[in-house]
């Protein structure tokens, strides 16, 4: 039987998501550790690397870490993989607000999974989700992120406002763990 994948995460909410989206039928148990890793600066892809080679340094075994992204189309892609300290400084409100000299509310979510396959020398694989959507005043529960301020394309609902199931059908991180998942079925 093959080790379990440990999630790298202290948050129960992505924990749940994650599990919800792999669904039943994935082929390897996932657990979750948290573990204090460094904020690292750079691009998405270099973030994800180097966070996940280190979380492999303290789990050594098969582990997993994301990187969640709101990249602004009129800030050229800022606040990008910042997004974590500005949403805690500024709010949802905040956010919207930070648009509010701009035409131009559009956004992408970005979503990217690191996964170390558990052995010395093994290369990190990254798996990535984009979902683009819009920055409009925050509507819905509080609970999860800038979720209430981000409004998918196609939908009058941002994140918080829709029902769990729904978002996970669509979302950047449904879209990064189904290449995830791929991976591990074929």
């Amino acid at each position: 039987m093959s080790k379990p994948i440990t999630f790298v995460t202290g948050n129960a909410k992505k924990l749940e998501e994650v599990i919800a989206i792999l669904g039943s039928t994935f082929p390897r148990q996932v657990v979750s550790q948290k573990v204090d890793l460094p904020e690292l600066q750079g691009e998405i892809q270099d973030i994800c690397r180097k966070k996940c080679q280190a979380a492999y340094e303290i789990i050594k075994g098969p582990c997993i870490v994301e990187d969640t992204c709101l990249c602004f189309n009129a800030l050229r892609g800022l606040p990008g993989p910042y997004i974590k300290w500005f949403l805690d400084k500024l709010g949802p409100e905040g956010l919207y607000q930070m648009l509010a000299g701009f035409e131009d509310k559009t956004a992408q979510a970005v979503c990217t999974f690191a996964y170390h396959p558990g052995a010395e020398g093994d290369d990190v694989i990254l798996f990535e989700g984009r979902t683009q959507g819009e920055i409009v005043m925050p509507r819905g529960p509080r609970d999860f992120g800038w979720d209430p301020c981000f409004q998918p394309v196609g939908y009058q609902q941002t994140y918080a406002e829709m029902p769990k199931a729904e978002k996970n059908k669509i979302s950047h991180r449904y879209r990064a763990l189904d290449a995830l998942r791929d991976y591990f079925v074929k």
